[in-house]
């Protein structure tokens, strides 16, 4: 997608428009991530952390956390640069379905599709709809779900 404004930080709310989709790079998920995902969260759930008990478990080997590809989901949309100076307030994060599980050496990446653009009754600012559908390097839909964003407007 073309850069309305030249560098993707000069974006505001005047920029998007509904049906705009922007693709992320990549991300390899490691079992560092998902270590220090456990560490730092405190979620030492077996299915996580038990290369042994997870090798018998449903998907037969230890499974990224949920919350973590969410997180991944963020950074990789933050890595784009165009919500980054305009962001006011993360509004919402609605009907995210973790639909296929994330493993070790997958590498995942973000479409985000702009689903919908309105000022604020204000009309100081202005809310972007976003869909999010993160998939893994074989095209299949990992996680997705909406995240609202309040966004700045273009200074007079």
């Amino acid at each position: 997608m073309t850069l309305p404004h030249g560098s993707p930080a000069d974006w505001y709310f005047e920029d998007f428009a509904e049906g705009q989709v922007f693709r992320t790079q990549g991300r390899t998920i490691t079992q560092a991530d998902i270590v220090s995902f456990a560490g730092w969260s405190w979620d030492t759930n077996p299915v996580h952390t038990d290369a042994h008990l997870a090798a018998s478990g449903r998907f037969g080997e230890p499974i990224a956390h949920g919350v973590l590809g969410l997180s991944v989901a963020m950074g990789l949309a933050s890595r784009l640069g165009i919500f980054e100076a305009c962001s006011i307030a993360l509004l919402g994060i609605e009907g995210w379905h973790f639909e296929a599980p994330v493993l070790v050496g997958d590498t995942v990446r973000c479409t985000i599709t702009i689903t919908g653009a309105r000022a604020t009754s204000a009309g100081d600012a202005g809310i972007l709809d976003r869909e999010f559908v993160l998939t893994n390097q074989d095209d299949v839909v990992v996680q997705r779900g909406d995240i609202g964003l309040m966004v700045q407007r273009r200074p007079a």
